[in-house]
């Protein structure tokens, strides 16, 4: 429905623009750096970068064809975009690892998969709007606009399947073990990277049960809004491709991108969500905590806070993007549609 209603009014666009007959399709690949909750000592998060990709659609905006100029310094584009984004606070960062890390006590961890299409009002400053791109030097650009995402964070937190005989021990000294600390004995094991765990269903933070606490025990979706906003410069190759350099940051209105904003559900939430059930209520005790130093099921000063819910979740997309300009007539599409 969303991409229906984007589509529609990229058309409504296009129809107030006769004179348009070209557009420029986007490719670019590049890399996610997250800012949220999770995190151990880095200004920049470098451990958190992953992938991401986008496609973009642009200069659905074309001048007047009197003035004799080639570009419309503000216009109109629409992406659709996969960024990864995600964090693992057990991982060694700058040589620290185990007890010397700020929040390695906690062992929380993400991946999310962050699905959007969205709608963009750029600005570009070319050197003279008369002339190709590829005739200039540089253009440089800044856009903002607004999109619709849709992720679930997901955590890696058994070998295998959702078992607590398949569960993780986090030791002081940075070793995942098979055993607890406590024992004096386990084996050195690694994460099999495969993120098995779908935060939403666990209700990590006690959401949707009976609070017992004043903490935000709301449900909530996979289904997000973001504010891009960015810049960049962009460079013609030929009169029909182009190269950009793009820095972007995504702002959300959600604090659950990483499945972490509040407090630590309590155990009395928990046996709410699992009634007569011990063996779930463990193992969801374990995924909301998985250290088990977290909380002591109470909601209290020094058990309870888990996260910031004050600072939504954001993330940067810096990406290399390659650009096909191709022409079209905008009055046959939109009868197609309409004939539709």
């Amino acid at each position: 429905m969303n991409k229906l209603l984007l589509l529609i009014s990229l058309i409504f666009i296009i129809q107030r623009s006769e004179a348009q007959n070209s557009l420029d399709i986007g490719f670019a690949s590049g890399v996610t750096n997250y800012f949220g909750d999770l995190g151990n000592d880095e200004f920049f998060q470098g451990s958190s970068i992953r992938p991401g990709i986008a496609i973009t659609l642009r200069n659905f905006i074309s001048p007047n064809p009197v003035s004799g100029k080639k570009y419309s310094a503000f216009n109109i584009e629409a992406r659709a975009s996969w960024h990864r984004i995600g964090y693992d606070e057990t991982k060694s960062v700058n040589g620290k690892s185990g007890g010397e890390l700020r929040n390695y006590g906690r062992g929380l961890n993400f991946r999310t998969d962050i699905f959007g299409v969205s709608t963009h009002l750029s600005y570009t400053y070319y050197p003279n709007r008369r002339l190709p791109l590829y005739k200039q030097s540089v253009a440089l650009f800044v856009f903002t606009g607004v999109g619709v995402y849709y992720g679930r964070p997901k955590a890696d937190l058994f070998r295998g399947s959702i078992d607590l005989k398949n569960r993780y021990y986090f030791w002081s000294d940075g070793t995942v073990r098979d055993a607890d600390q406590s024992t004096g004995e386990g084996n050195v094991i690694e994460k099999d990277g495969k993120y098995e765990t779908d935060l939403i269903d666990w209700h990590t933070e006690g959401q949707g049960a009976v609070s017992d606490s004043k903490s935000n025990n709301k449900l909530y979706s996979p289904w997000h809004i973001g504010i891009p906003i960015g810049g960049g410069f962009r460079y013609g190759i030929n009169k029909a491709v182009t190269f950009s350099i793009e820095f972007g940051y995504y702002k959300f209105l959600t604090d659950y991108l990483d499945d972490v904003s509040d407090t630590y559900a309590t155990y009395k939430q928990i046996e709410q969500r699992y009634p007569n059930d011990p063996q779930q209520q463990e193992i969801a005790k374990y995924i909301s905590d998985p250290t088990g130093k977290g909380t002591n099921g109470e909601a209290g000063t020094f058990t309870s806070r888990r996260g910031n819910p004050k600072l939504k979740d954001s993330y940067s997309f810096i990406n290399m993007e390659i650009a096909y300009k191709f022409n079209w007539n905008p009055k046959k599409l939109t009868a197609m549609f309409a004939r539709r």
